[in-house]
């Protein structure tokens, strides 16, 4: 192994390459206690960006009063949006769309949910009435040339409702499909999800009609399972992964959520599978460095701490005896 690298040891069945979704300044940021500046968000991307990521979720465009830390969505995008990378940004309606549209986004995700108590707490409708909420805004989209990726929450697990039926997450997926969407990210909300849960899932998608090539995964590390799932939704053909530099975020509607699954750890696994992702992985780091230092805090991401030699709390270093 050379320094700052895995021994790339590749393991039959799996993808010669992964497209990594980097969710970091959208799904990262939101959760911040406190808003970080447009300028530290727009070096945030433009650091991503130079450290191989292909793909980075700018922003969302929704109301502040439900996501304040992102209110500054109509002037971080103008400053990123000439950047030589995909930048999807999230919208809730067709209020949503125009503003995205007029800046110039040209990729789009929409936020579902597997589950009626959280469609309730993050939308305010039923699953069917959110659906029909995105309808026109997945229309409209596709109508301007804009690839419509839907976001599906709690597709394993919900905090009130408990384990959710693998046809119920079949069911919304479908109407996603069926509404336009082009690409899909399922997401393990609270993450509780399990090896054998990822493959039963996806497997059931399959059957249902859904190709594999249209599906992403999105764990987050609660129970220390999200790198263990991600292997196996590789084993399954998945080729594109969500993950958050330095492993920000979590989910400011399910409160039992802790962390997305850190791109550095991600990247770690990958490479030394010898899959290839075009992330350079010390610049990654030093992003995540760079912008922990910013927050106030070190980063939760263990690869990050391992190359770093930093202590995952203040609290947690040796002091002299």
């Amino acid at each position: 192994m050379t320094e700052g690298l895995p021994m790339a040891v590749p393991a039959p069945g799996l993808p010669a390459r992964v497209r990594i979704h980097e969710v970091g300044a959208r799904d990262g940021l939101q959760n911040e206690a406190e808003t970080v500046p447009t300028a530290v968000k727009a070096e945030f991307i433009h650091r991503l960006a130079a450290a191989g990521l292909s793909t980075v979720e700018a922003t969302s465009f929704v109301h502040p009063t439900w996501v304040p830390q992102l209110a500054d969505a109509g002037e971080l995008f103008p400053l990123v949006r000439e950047l030589p990378v995909e930048l999807p940004v999230l919208v809730p309606n067709e209020r949503g769309l125009d503003r995205a549209l007029a800046l110039g986004a040209r990729r789009i995700a929409v936020f579902a949910s597997a589950t009626e108590s959280f469609a309730r707490a993050n939308l305010n409708r039923t699953v069917d009435e959110s659906l029909a909420m995105f309808a026109p805004v997945v229309a409209r989209a596709r109508a301007e040339g804009a690839p419509v990726r839907g976001y599906l929450s709690m597709c394993f697990g919900d905090p009130w409702e408990g384990p959710v039926p693998r046809e119920q997450v079949v069911r919304v997926c479908r109407e996603l499909i069926g509404l336009g969407c082009t690409e899909l990210s399922l997401g393990d909300t609270i993450g509780v999800a399990t090896p054998g849960q990822v493959r039963a899932l996806l497997t059931a998608l399959n059957d249902a009609g859904v190709a594999t090539g249209a599906l992403a995964v999105h764990f987050h590390d609660t129970y220390g399972q999200a790198l263990a799932n991600t292997l196996a939704a590789l084993e399954h053909g998945v080729t594109t992964v969500d993950a958050s530099a330095g492993g920000l975020g979590g989910c400011p509607f399910a409160k039992s959520a802790t962390g997305n699954l850190a791109t550095e750890d991600l990247v770690w696994m990958l490479h030394g599978l010898g899959i290839e992702t075009g992330v350079d992985l010390a610049r990654l780091v030093a992003t995540s460095t760079w912008l922990a230092a910013h927050l106030g805090r070190p980063s939760p991401s263990r690869t990050v701490r391992a190359l770093t030699g930093t202590a995952a709390d203040p609290s947690q270093e040796e002091t002299p005896s």
